[in-house]
């Protein structure tokens, strides 16, 4: 019963759509009319500006933290708190609240990796910023640094410094988060992926 309340709650916490009710509040009607047509930080950043996307990032990480505080610390069982990071990032990507039409569950990613393991999230962030700082681009940060937060969390479930369901949470988050990003991947692959803060423009103008 604890791991059930724990999915549910947290598949409803990553269900607020964070961009779309900033945006609303920044004066857009929908913010996936413009491009990339998801809600998260990065087209957030594009359409509203770094203040708002500023908001959007922080109740999206919130959102993962919230998912896995219920379950490790209300609950205390590693699966419950397991399985609810992997239902915020699913509920990211196919929010209840938001016709099923969300984001790519990065920040969400990064909330919940932070509860799990703060080492596994500082790497994460640090090399997704570094590779961020180097090619420019959103996806590869956040393909990388998902990559590498899993990593961390292999490394300290081997060495006993962390539970084992927690390697369940890594991998499946990771490999949601990185087929969120098939798109941007071939886009890569073709030349044609914007960079950070590039490709704002209206869906509809650009054929989309």
């Amino acid at each position: 019963m604890n791991i059930a309340v724990s999915v549910v709650l947290g598949y409803l916490f990553g269900s607020i759509p964070a961009g779309l009710l900033v945006g609303r509040l920044a004066g857009f009607r929908d913010v996936r009319e413009y491009g990339s047509g998801k809600i998260g930080f990065t087209n957030a950043l594009r359409t509203l500006g770094i203040h708002w996307a500023l908001l959007v990032i922080i109740i999206d990480v919130a959102k993962g933290s919230a998912a896995v505080l219920v379950g490790r610390f209300v609950f205390d069982e590693p699966m419950a708190a397991a399985l609810a990071g992997i239902a915020s990032v699913l509920g990211h990507t196919f929010p209840l609240f938001a016709g099923f039409r969300g984001g790519r569950g990065v920040a969400t990613a990064l909330g919940a990796f932070l509860v799990v393991s703060p080492l596994a999230a500082l790497g994460s962030l640090l090399f997704g910023l570094i590779v961020l700082a180097i090619f420019r681009y959103a996806s590869v940060m956040s393909i990388a640094g998902v990559f590498v937060g899993f990593l961390v969390i292999v490394a300290l479930v081997l060495a006993d410094m962390a539970a084992q369901p927690y390697l369940l949470f890594a991998l499946l988050t990771m490999l949601t988060v990185e087929l969120n990003h098939l798109g941007n991947i071939k886009r890569l692959l073709a030349g044609t992926e914007p960079k950070l803060g590039q490709g704002g423009n209206r869906r509809d103008s650009i054929g989309s």
